[in-house]
């Protein structure tokens, strides 16, 4: 009888026992490197990594659509072939979500969440989410060119992504305009 009800217990736990965690432990996660995004981005063959200075100028308009100061003078960056990948971070509602971003002629080609340390809005890193933004270009006062939907319970997060690509973009125009 001890071993029906030990099993019993065994499955009892891993059917519903996920219920009990706190949506924390469910929702963090690593999901890719960053330097196996990079690989990935440029089918193994990652150039070097070049750097963006922040220029007072360039502050400004990453203030205007941050809402805050990055906290530092320059920003990697990698570029091959008119391609340029970008990692970056946001706080979403306390902890900061890292994302990759890939642009390719002045559009987002890809966006990935790499690292996610919230507690909620994790359906952020789904393809039905991420999608959205294939495409997408900045206007000239860098906003993005379409209307990204939210994610119930997801809002602080779909922000923080939303800003990351319209940084990624903005970035991109200025190594594009810089000649580098």
């Amino acid at each position: 009888m001890k071993i029906i009800s030990l099993r019993f217990c065994l499955y009892f736990c891993l059917l519903v026992g996920n219920q009990f965690l706190p949506g924390h432990v469910l929702a963090v996660g690593n999901y890719q490197e960053p330097a196996e995004f990079i690989q990935k981005v440029f089918y193994g063959d990652a150039p070097k990594v070049s750097k963006i200075w922040i220029r007072k100028d360039l502050k400004v308009k990453i203030h205007e659509i941050m809402g805050h100061d990055l906290g530092v003078l320059r920003l990697k960056y990698w570029e091959k072939e008119g391609r340029t990948a970008w990692i970056l971070e946001e706080i979403g509602k306390v902890r900061p979500i890292t994302a990759g971003i890939v642009v390719y002629e002045n559009k987002i080609e890809s966006i990935n969440v790499l690292t996610f340390r919230e507690s909620r809005g994790w359906e952020v890193r789904y393809p039905f989410f991420t999608d959205q933004f294939n495409e997408a270009t900045i206007t000239e006062d860098n906003q993005l060119d379409r209307h990204i939907d939210g994610i119930s319970g997801a809002t602080l997060s779909v922000k923080a992504m939303t800003k990351m690509a319209r940084l990624a973009l903005l970035l991109n125009h200025e190594v594009e305009v810089s000649g580098k």
